[in-house]
Formats: structure tokens, sequence, C-alpha cells
């Protein structure tokens, strides 16, 4: 039985994956959507993909190697060490979402516990800890200089995750 499956490809491989398996008669399926671009002497159109560095893959799970060795993919998706499963239903809403016109804005996605950083507003450049995700984000800032923390509602356009040191998580 196949199976929606996420492949993880290296930066910017997105169309050389899905050229890759269409060699080897695998679906696959990568969500897009369109940004006007301006360039010093044009505007133009450009597509770029939903989820950058991720591609779908409808395959038999045992068949899962035949896309290790496709050129561009550095892994496929799991969790607690099993392939991560896609529902076809969602698919078929990304599908009709990317396709039906909409107009379509990328969002961070933020859990509670996120080292982030405000990247817009009064608070630019603050770090903080995601609190709470309902409605708009509240993050604590904490002030390490007199141990202190306060709480800040916040709208999570104005956040972006805080790029982890390797070294501290090891």
């Amino acid at each position: 039985m196949k199976n929606w499956i996420a492949i993880y490809t290296k930066s910017r491989h997105e169309q050389v994956v899905i050229n890759e398996l269409n060699k080897i008669n695998v679906k696959s399926y990568c969500p897009m959507f369109k940004e006007r671009r301006q360039w010093s002497d044009r505007k133009k159109w450009v597509y770029f993909p939903l989820f950058r560095s991720y591609v779908f893959a409808n395959i038999d799970l045992k068949d899962n190697i035949y896309i290790l060795k496709t050129t561009g993919v550095n892994s496929i998706v799991k969790f607690q060490n099993k392939i991560s499963i896609i529902p076809d239903q969602v698919i078929e809403n990304i599908k009709s979402i990317s396709e039906g016109g909409f107009k379509i804005e990328k969002v961070d996605y933020f859990i509670k516990g996120d080292e982030v950083i405000v990247t817009s507003g009064p608070l630019k450049g603050l770090d903080g800890i995601v609190l709470n995700l309902k409605g708009d984000s509240k993050i604590i800032m904490k002030i390490e200089a007199i141990k202190q923390a306060l709480s800040v509602e916040i709208s999570a356009g104005q956040l972006k995750l805080k790029k982890k040191n390797v070294s501290s998580v090891l």
C-alpha cells in the first residue's frame, strides 16, 4: 500500500528531487506559491516551494531505500525513528490551498518553549521564549542581570526562531 511521506532535500533541490523521482516512476509533489520580485530593471512573478527543502512522495514504505538514493535527497522525515506518514486528505488540502488561487502567506511554526527573536517593532532584537500561542503569541523576556522576567503579548509575525548553538545541544 502506498503512503505519502515527506522528504527533506538539500537546499534548493526540490525540483531536482521531483525530476529524479519522476524518472523512477514515483509520484511526488512539491506545493509552490508565487511571489512578485523586484529587480533593478523589472518586476517578475517567481515560484517558490511552500515548504522550503521538503518534497512529498507517494511510495510503498518498503521502497524507501530508492528515495534515499535519489539525487538531492538528504533524508526521509521520521518521528521516533518511524517514517512519518502524511494522510491523503492532508496532501489534498495542501493542493487545494496552493492551486486554488488563495493568497498564501508563510508563517513560522512556534511551539511553547521555543527561543525566539523579535524581528520588527519597538522590541526588535529582543530575545524571548514562547509562553503561549492563542491568538497573538506571548513571550517571556528574561533579564539575566537582575534575574527577572516580563511577559509580553506580541504578533507571531514579528518573531523568528532563534538559531540554537549546536555545541550547546550536544
